[in-house]
């Protein structure tokens, strides 16, 4: 995994600048600029599309001077029954309701749904969160899953070879079947990209509800004996290593 520099001196709009840097949110940081709060250059500044240079252009956040934060990168089990992102307008429970506020801003890499458990990474280095989404990097994501009825193997072939659902392609890297009977089957299930709750709309277009589905892996990292809820911190100067000698990339 080749990293570069954060952000190179070039052009950026102001609010995706805190992001950028693992300071806040774009809605959050939209917010203080429109407040006043934030200058650029010694002049403050309302404008959040305003386009700067960075890091040439000084910027300030309540008097602050803006500094790159310490990247960081969090194993988190996610239970089910809680949404990903930091603010809900309908008030459903949070992962960040769970997360102690002294780990900072940070962001999920890639979602689960609401009634999805597992594995979920967590960063606040928006270049690294980009590298583990993108498709053409194929980073393996593994679930265990079980759905309504008995699958068979024709419908596990075509799981493998793609089904279409609101004109978008969907299929699973590996599928296996780990236990069926004509009231449930339990699968496990492998995906190399992450679109929209693929996994129930897969086994939906093959007639099957899912009733139960938990990611254990993303890439090399592993959910193993974290409990629900459950959290714990990989050292950055070891996620470089890890990445490239489980993932083959550099």
């Amino acid at each position: 995994m080749k990293r570069q520099p954060l952000l190179q001196l070039g052009r950026v709009t102001l609010d995706r600048l805190f992001s950028k840097l693992g300071i806040a949110s774009r809605g959050t940081s939209q917010k203080w600029i429109r407040e006043g709060r934030v200058r650029v250059n010694q002049k403050v500044i309302k404008n959040p599309d305003l386009w700067i240079s960075w890091p040439s252009d000084s910027v300030s956040f309540d008097d602050q001077p803006l500094l790159e934060q310490k990247k960081r990168f969090f194993l988190f089990h996610k239970p089910k029954g809680f949404i990903t992102t930091h603010s809900d307008e309908k008030n459903r429970k949070t992962i960040f309701d769970l997360l102690p506020k002294d780990l900072g801003f940070i962001h999920a890499v890639g979602r689960l749904d609401q009634a999805t458990s597992g594995l979920l990474l967590l960063t606040n280095d928006s270049q690294l969160s980009s590298f583990l989404t993108d498709p053409i990097n194929k980073i393996r994501r593994i679930y265990l899953v079980t759905v309504r009825g008995e699958l068979s193997e024709e419908k596990s072939k075509r799981a493998l070879l793609g089904v279409t659902d609101d004109g978008e392609l969907l299929k699973c890297e590996e599928i296996k079947i780990q236990k069926s009977s004509k009231r449930e089957t339990h699968l496990e299930l492998t995906l190399v990209e992450g679109k929209n709750r693929e996994i129930r709309r897969l086994l939906s277009a093959l007639g099957h509800e899912v009733t139960r589905l938990r990611r254990i892996q993303y890439g090399p990292f592993q959910l193993e004996q974290l409990l629900p809820g459950e959290w714990k911190e990989i050292p950055i100067s070891t996620l470089e290593t890890m990445l490239k000698s489980k993932t083959g990339l550099t």
